[in-house]
């Protein structure tokens, strides 16, 4: 059995290991994870798709009058139905945590105004609560919203859908979050230079169950593997595969620590600058007037810094290699 989000073959040992028979559909169908204790963990929906359901179902009701639940199609291709609360053009939805414990933006509202267009066209208004950047970074402006590309993705293609089902010319859909701001606080958000709310954000458009599943499930597999890369996000799955293609490249999000202790031996570590450099040196930011590693590494500065970072990891970690590269695969720093 295949888990369709991540593509990881899940051992028959787990399968007959199961305490919940019933919910192995979900788990084929990418709704859930399967642990190696055989606990079966939902998975929740990010920011990105609960804002989708709420503009997708706030259209809807424009023709429906009320809507209780529509359908979204994930960044990841996988199609999911959402409880929505919609009437007469104004929605509400609920974001779904699933069973990630630490999620704090877990049952925040996302409410979407909708209007008819007189004009014909299609406009979508990110409006409070919805973050905003503080300051030009390499792929944003100041004062752009803090949506993701797959994200303002599937928000789209969802008010698409739902102008052509409603049967009307156009709309303008206006997206809140009334308590984002609030929320925004507990989050990373001022420390990355985002102001004003919440990141609408989902790669795949699914929270995973990180803390439970890395315990029971990935560590796992990276003890079991012969030739590991671990990488920290989608992202860098994508690209340590294409780099290393005879090695098992495992996505371990932020746990790097427990997954090198799980390898016990050579590895490979591939993705993104953030988490990496943050996990060889938490202090890197240090000095260089940058809020993120992101930041940083369109700066002069760069070479110098990931040189002189893996220089020195590399001598406290011999046989663990460093690739970093960035969004579109180039490599941008590598073990010497």
């Amino acid at each position: 059995m295949r888990d369709p989000v991540t593509d990881f073959e899940y051992p028959e040992a787990w399968v007959e290991a199961c305490r919940s028979p019933d919910l192995l559909g979900d788990v084929r169908r990418g709704l859930a994870v399967l642990t190696a204790s055989g606990s079966v963990l939902r998975r929740g929906f990010t920011t990105g798709t609960t804002a989708a359901a709420a503009c997708k179902a706030a259209v809807l009701s424009l023709a429906l009058d009320t809507v209780e639940e529509v359908g979204v199609t994930l960044p990841c291709g996988i199609a999911v139905r959402l409880p929505v609360d919609a009437y007469r053009g104004r929605a509400s939805c609920l974001k779904d945590a699933g069973d990630y414990p630490s999620d704090v933006t877990a049952g925040l509202e996302f409410v979407a105004m909708a209007v008819p267009s007189l004009s014909g066209g299609i406009q979508f208004v990110p409006g409070e609560g919805v973050g905003s950047f503080a300051r030009d970074t390499p792929r944003h402006l100041r004062g752009t919203p803090a949506i993701s590309a797959p994200a303002l993705d599937c928000i789209r293609r969802s008010i698409d859908e739902a102008v052509e089902e409603a049967d009307l010319s156009g709309t303008t859909v206006i997206l809140t979050v009334p308590r984002g701001a609030e929320v925004a606080q507990k989050t990373l958000n001022p420390k990355i230079g985002v102001q004003g709310g919440i990141s609408v954000l989902g790669t795949t458009g699914f929270v995973e169950p990180w803390d439970d599943h890395m315990t029971e499930g990935v560590l796992d597999r990276v003890a079991r593997a012969d030739a590991v890369v671990l990488t920290t996000g989608r992202l860098g799955l994508r690209y340590s595969r294409l780099l290393f293609p005879e090695r098992e490249a495992i996505l371990v999000g932020n746990k790097l620590h427990e997954a090198l202790r799980a390898a016990d031996g050579d590895a490979i570590i591939c993705g993104l600058p953030g988490l990496i450099l943050k996990f060889m040196n938490p202090d890197v930011l240090e000095g260089t007037g940058c809020a993120t590693v992101e930041e940083l590494s369109a700066t002069p500065v760069w070479e110098e810094t990931a040189r002189r970072e893996l220089a020195a990891f590399r001598a406290r970690c011999p046989r663990v290699r460093v690739v970093i590269v960035d969004r579109d695969g180039r490599i941008i720093g590598e073990s010497p």
